[in-house]
């Protein structure tokens, strides 16, 4: 692997990071309400679209990884669950990206987003959502931890040319 594609993933996550924070620190002044009472339906909408939005992003700084780092592409019927299993594997270029722990809780977050794609607003359960919605914050800081650590880890096993010719 060379240095030009992790570089390339160093942006490109920092870059969806700051969208992540962007996106919670928006939904702050709703999250802290519904802290003490429960949303209206259209706050609820908002919150599914949130939570739709949160893991969007989640999954964006994954495929980055895949294309630059593992220098492979997304694809098939299952690709949104192949590809958040694959960042709990470590191959010869990387380090996992994820543990079976933190792979779990994402899980909860893609599931919620393949029933929002699917659901009307009125099918939304504020009572399914809540722990989603209040492990947010959580979730991304320990998304950073798990980032971090990959970006931290020793790739000098992965010096090689990419397979597009373009270093």
């Amino acid at each position: 692997m060379n240095s030009s594609s992790w570089d390339r993933f160093r942006k490109q996550q920092a870059a969806e990071r700051a969208q992540l924070h962007r996106l919670l620190a928006g939904a702050d002044p709703l999250l802290s309400k519904c802290r003490e009472t429960p949303p209206s339906e259209i706050e609820l909408s908002a919150l599914a679209a949130v939570l739709h939005s949160f893991y969007n992003g989640v999954e964006n700084i994954f495929k980055r990884v895949l294309v630059e780092i593992d220098r492979e592409t997304v694809g098939g019927e299952a690709w949104h669950r192949d590809l958040l299993l694959r960042m709990t594997q470590a191959k010869p270029e990387r380090p996992a990206v994820l543990s079976h722990d933190l792979h779990e809780v994402l899980l909860d977050y893609q599931g919620f987003r393949h029933f929002f794609r699917h659901a009307y607003a009125f099918d939304l359960d504020w009572q399914k959502m809540s722990p989603l919605v209040f492990r947010l914050n959580e979730t991304l800081r320990q998304l950073e931890v798990a980032v971090d650590a990959f970006l931290a880890a020793d790739c000098n096993c992965c010096d090689l040319p990419p397979k597009d010719g373009l270093g």
